[in-house]
């Protein structure tokens, strides 16, 4: 009599795969990043294998996998499966090599400055993944694994410091809401009479000093530990900030926030780059970045030109 068929049960490529490299990666991120999908995608894939199986092929203790007695076995057998298949010559073909790269910077500097643009890095440089992250200025954090930061000097080591990003200043700028409910504001000492909105990212008194004024810091109001916040409380006519032209630009072209005076002074925290020896991708990225900081460098020095 002929032999009862067999009740096979195929399991996925893609679960043979996620187990193969969380198996000789140690971990659901690491295999998650070479398979470019999520970590939580490769456990469930696992686990989906596992349930065809009918057995645990691996253990986790902590954030560390181990392989369990009968892991060790399938995974001989997956490894030769998926060999087998790689060979095929139908199963290949050429693919260009992505490159990943993961830049941190602070959150106005990345939506002001870097993210309007940022199609045009992407378009030119299609083999690079770029993961952008946000830091925190003001509590000196960033992500420790970044290959590229963008960084305000603040209370930085000067050791780190190298040629500035962008050569910022800053000058008083007001919704004009705002300004029509204030007596007018002729000169800088008519600021007294004024909300004036705080950050201690860009503090007021280099300003009062080169606008003659022996003010010290404001002390009324909230007080703001981000750039973008400043400049959107001022955008809703809660007070005047102080403002880098090149993070204002585009609510000083359409003149949402109005300048009040044409006197300047350094902005308090420049911009920089670490590290400033790149290769690969960081490098491109960073030869980028500074030409898109010295457009926007441009454009503010050719508008306060024209403040007079």
């Amino acid at each position: 009599m002929p032999a009862a068929p067999r009740d096979l049960r195929f399991p996925s490529i893609e679960g043979l795969r996620a187990f193969e490299a969380a198996a000789r990666l140690g971990s659901f991120e690491r295999a998650a990043d070479e398979l470019a999908i999520t970590a939580s995608a490769v456990g469930k894939r696992l686990a989906t294998l596992e349930e065809l199986l009918g057995t645990p092929l691996l253990t986790r203790s902590g954030k560390a996998l181990a392989l369990t007695a009968a892991g060790k076995e399938y995974l001989e057998q997956v490894r030769s499966a998926l060999g087998l298949l790689a060979a095929m010559p139908l199963h290949q073909r050429t693919v260009q090599r992505i490159e990943r790269l993961r830049v941190t910077a602070p959150p106005t500097f990345a939506r002001q400055i870097l993210v309007p643009r940022l199609e045009s890095f992407t378009r030119a440089h299609p083999q690079i993944e770029l993961e952008l992250l946000l830091s925190i200025p003001y509590l000196d954090r960033s992500p420790h694994d970044c290959d590229v930061e963008v960084w305000a000097a603040g209370g930085r080591a000067p050791e780190r410091i190298g040629r500035p990003l962008l050569d910022d200043r800053v000058l008083p700028v007001a919704a004009p809401a705002l300004l029509a409910k204030l007596p007018p504001l002729q000169r800088p000492a008519d600021l007294g009479a004024a909300p004036l909105l705080r950050t201690p990212l860009e503090p007021w008194t280099p300003w009062f000093r080169a606008a003659g004024l022996d003010w010290p810091e404001p002390t009324g109001g909230p007080r703001l530990i981000d750039l973008g916040l400043t400049l959107e409380a001022a955008v809703s006519g809660q007070g005047i900030a102080l403002a880098r032209p090149s993070l204002a630009r585009a609510w000083l072209e359409t003149g949402t926030l109005q300048p009040l005076f044409a006197i300047t002074s350094p902005a308090a925290n420049p911009y920089f780059l670490s590290p400033t020896d790149v290769q690969g991708a960081a490098a491109a990225f960073a030869d980028w970045l500074r030409a898109v900081c010295a457009e926007a460098e441009a454009w503010a020095a050719e508008w306060l030109s024209g403040l007079g």
